[in-house]
């Protein structure tokens, strides 16, 4: 009886595998998804290519420093603006309802199943209506998030205003280049070879933080001695009128946490309708931001080509501090609504001026002498103990405040990764998946 079932088995596995393995020949696993990428909302397309990198006119910043190498780059996508006011908003807001679900949850068990796992479960919490919410719930639902806002003894004329000091996101990420050198356990989702089967736990290449990730407001008072921006302290971030204008006051390692964010709030989409998910999005690395604002003029110095700063109309083509410091004479003080300027030949907005952009990258004067040829990436993830000149991260494009040459797309420079300033903002990217179809076809 032992030998029947066990000759039926084998004759059922050898009539499935001839159904999924053709007869016998190598036809790869069937059934799969079809799939080509979307336009992600919001970016624009970088073909793959190479390019020059490095100054194409006199760089008077870093002289020292300057110098050209050629450099090549798979596709991708970038923001077409800087992020906004009211696009970082909504990564504010989201942590802002996510820790008031987690509380909520904690003391009414009927309104936890409703509620965000604070972890990462779901990435889409609904937002909680403020105005009546709490009037629906009793005392000690009440008090819970009455937690939330600033104390009585801080307050300013009696406002109840939310302490945004608690507006702390918690993310992961994992270290692959660290898995690279160290190798992992289990290459399928990370990457990493196989180099110590079963001897590394892939946990040490996780890396945990919790970051504040509320704009430092007060950026536009301590970043000028002796001027009065008060003003813009006070309505800056949150008032209507600034809603499209470019988010500043964000630190490096707040920048990355947005990313961080964007990516898990796509995915978890992704993965409720059934669909596959995408790249993460990124801070672009400073050969991809300098190559997207180049557009198609790879050997001029603006992303409008060059050697002007003004059209043929005598109108400044960017927000910066044109002339002997006459800060109006391009149509801005400060900064101005993201898109108020001609994009460059790719169509994006900004890449001169208006607010200064992170990237990806430490700032290193020798870089260029030691970083690869195809996709340079130099990154250093420096901890609060290390010496200063390992948190410098590279800033591009010059902003509101800068002279012309700052504007360049091959001037360096750099700010260091745990501050906040009025004149720096940054936009994302994302890697393309596949071969680049589009200069192909």
């Amino acid at each position: 009886m032992k030998t029947i079932n066990k000759i039926f088995l084998l004759g059922v596995v050898a009539i499935f595998s001839a159904c999924a393995g053709g007869n016998g020949e190598l036809i790869g696993v069937q059934g799969r998804e079809i799939w080509f990428e979307p336009v992600p909302y919001g970016m624009l397309y970088i073909p793959a290519g190479s390019f020059t990198m490095g100054p194409s006119d006199q760089d008077v910043p870093f002289a020292n420093q300057s110098q050209s190498k050629t450099v090549t780059l798979p596709a991708f996508w970038i923001d077409h603006t800087e992020i906004t006011n009211n696009e970082y908003r909504q990564f504010v807001y989201w942590v802002r309802d996510s820790i008031a679900h987690y509380l909520l949850g904690e003391v009414d068990e009927e309104a936890h199943l409703i509620m965000v796992d604070r972890y990462g479960d779901d990435w889409d919490p609904p937002s909680i209506n403020w105005r009546t919410r709490i009037e629906w719930y009793g005392d000690e639902e009440r008090e819970t998030l009455e937690s939330m806002y600033l104390p009585e003894h801080e307050r300013f004329n009696r406002r109840k205003e939310f302490d945004t000091r608690k507006y702390l996101f918690e993310y992961t990420m994992i270290d692959l280049r660290d898995a690279a050198r160290k190798g992992t356990a289990n290459a399928d989702d990370g990457g990493a070879p196989l180099r110590k089967r079963g001897m590394t736990d892939r946990s040490i290449f996780i890396k945990r933080d919790v970051i504040p990730i509320y704009p430092d407001t007060l950026c536009w008072v301590h970043d000028f001695t002796y001027a009065y921006n008060e003003p813009l302290t006070n309505m800056y971030f949150w008032h209507p009128a600034y809603d499209e204008y470019p988010v500043v006051g964000v630190s490096w390692k707040q920048a990355r946490a947005f990313c961080i964010w964007r990516t898990n709030l796509l995915n978890s989409f992704l993965n409720k309708t059934g669909q596959t998910f995408v790249q993460n999005f990124r801070l672009p690395t400073e050969t991809e931001w300098e190559y997207a604002a180049r557009g198609t003029f790879n050997t001029s110095p603006y992303p409008w080509g060059g050697p002007y700063i003004r059209n043929s109309r005598g109108c400044f083509l960017g927000n910066f501090k044109p002339l002997r410091g006459d800060y109006y004479a391009d149509g801005g003080i400060y900064t101005v609504k993201v898109g108020s300027y001609n994009p460059n030949d790719y169509g994006l907005y900004d890449m001169a001026g208006n607010a200064a952009e992170w990237t990806s990258n430490a700032f290193d004067e020798s870089a260029y002498n030691f970083s690869h040829d195809l996709s340079p990436d130099y990154v250093y993830e420096a901890d609060d103990a290390d010496p200063e000149v390992l948190k410098r991260k590279v800033i591009r494009g010059g902003s509101w405040k800068d002279l012309g040459m700052y504007m360049q797309t091959s001037t360096r420079t750099y700010e260091y990764q745990d501050t906040a300033k009025s004149y720096i903002g940054f936009r994302c990217v994302r890697t393309y998946l596949g071969r680049d179809v589009h200069d192909v076809l």
